[in-house]
């Protein structure tokens, strides 16, 4: 069966990191995020086009330094669950940390957004970037790279597992024979690891789906690896072409390795298109939007949230950049390691990483329709990705991208003309996971 293109859909609001200029813009209200209307609307105008799922991102510290969305958003599975009694076929992936939560409480929180949505829960696995986030949660300091990968893969595990504590036939609810709940098929967790302990069965039985799609981000080593190992969507950081079929080709090696099918995981790559009716007009607009972004003092803000939140207010623009990177150890360490590397080589100054930060995020889906559709089509077939997520400025360019792009995916045969299934499973071509029990149950009877 050939492959076909996966889109998702990421809402920023007033403006997410990188897109400073975009809270001016007078065709985005300035409460948008934190109105829900707004993302039903998104919700409604994705699923009209197809798209696989609405990704929410999320983090639980701010300054008053940080991009315009992240300080005052809602909360994702409060906003995905009022999403899903306005749709019926996309999904519905939130973001929610491993480091900050407790297994018992998420795995029902999920599971609930799984139900409400009949099958379409999706949860994006982080373990939390922002070192600032501990003094939120009690702790003095934010947990090191291995402990916080190494609960985050507990964490997943005590979760899938709790969401088998219901067999799917658990409930025969037969009136004559006065039985609601056969306990045979109700199990207990039991577990007891290195960093959580939960007894269990959850509350709450298994969706159409099995289990919400475990997606994940990662792009350290332990990232990476976690993601082989648990992830079943990915959130690429993309990069250049050659630097996504890098990513693609070493996250499908590192699953086979696992012993999984690498079919199985599917990476979709950030993508802010800019489409117009020209390519000329369309590289004007981004043109602009570079000039309506590039501001230098918030540059530097973005910069300093890699290195828990630093304030490089004090430092000289034009002298060498500051030797700060330990600061990023429990942070953003690959990020760190990277710019390290780039600053030793050009020998940069502070002012110029700020000022070229915004050249890292441009978009290599840039022009009139027939341009951006090659482009995606060249990007998918070079083995850089399953998939895209979509983040748009605003409504009017995301129409844009639906009227013109997609029905040019889909006259290509890259991209569906229906939905296949009305489970976010299904629509991403992944198999609904056994109940461990009656598979146990399947083994010992055969």
């Amino acid at each position: 069966m050939s492959r076909t293109l996966h889109l998702a859909l990421h809402p920023y609001g007033v403006g997410g990191p990188g897109q400073h200029g975009l809270w001016k813009d007078q065709r985005v209200a300035n409460d948008s995020s934190i109105d829900i209307n707004y993302y039903i609307r998104l919700a409604q105008a994705a699923e009209h086009a197809l798209f696989d799922a609405l990704f929410i991102v999320d983090s639980q510290f701010i300054n008053a330094t940080y991009p315009a969305h992240y300080l005052n958003r809602l909360e994702p599975l409060t906003l995905l669950s009022a999403v899903a009694t306005h749709t019926r076929n996309i999904g519905l992936v939130g973001t929610a940390s491993s480091t900050y939560n407790s297994p018992f409480n998420l795995a029902r929180r999920f599971a609930s957004l799984d139900h409400i949505s009949g099958g379409r829960a999706g949860w994006n696995v982080v373990t939390s970037f922002d070192t600032g986030t501990s003094r939120n949660f009690g702790l003095d300091e934010h947990l090191d790279y291995t402990t916080r990968y190494g609960r985050a893969l507990e964490f997943v595990e005590v979760a899938r597992g709790l969401w088998d504590s219901y067999e799917d036939d658990a409930f025969p609810a037969d009136v004559a024979r006065n039985v609601f709940l056969d306990p045979s098929k109700l199990h207990e967790l039991g577990h007891e690891g290195e960093h959580f302990k939960v007894a269990g069965p959850l509350n709450l039985s298994r969706s159409p789906q099995g289990q919400p799609v475990i997606f994940q981000a990662g792009v350290s080593e332990e990232g990476r690896d976690l993601a082989a190992r648990v992830a079943e969507g990915i959130y690429a950081p993309g990069g250049s072409l050659e630097q996504a079929q890098e990513y693609y080709s070493d996250i499908k090696r590192r699953t086979a390795a696992h012993g999984r099918d690498p079919e199985h995981i599917k990476i979709f790559i950030h993508g802010g298109p800019v489409v117009a009716a020209t390519d000329e007009e369309a590289r004007r607009r981004e043109r602009e939007i570079f000039e309506e972004d590039n501001d230098l003092e918030r540059n530097l803000a973005l910069l300093g949230r890699g290195f828990g939140a630093y304030d490089f207010s004090g430092h000289d623009l034009d002298a060498p950049f500051p030797d700060i990177f330990h600061l990023a150890e429990k942070g953003g360490r690959t990020g760190a390691t990277k710019l390290r590397e780039r600053v030793r080589e050009g020998n940069l100054t502070l002012r110029q990483v700020a000022e070229t930060a915004s050249e890292f995020r441009r978009s290599p889906f840039v022009g009139a329709p027939e341009t951006v559709a090659d482009a995606i089509e060249t990007w998918f077939e070079a083995g850089t990705l399953d998939g895209i997520n979509l983040a748009f400025r605003t409504e009017e360019d995301l129409a844009l991208f639906v009227d013109g792009v997609v029905p040019l995916l889909q006259k290509r045969g890259l991209f569906r003309t229906e939905y296949a299934a009305d489970t976010l499973r299904g629509n991403l071509g992944l198999p609904v996971p056994a109940n461990r029990h009656t598979a146990a149950r399947g083994l010992a009877e055969a």
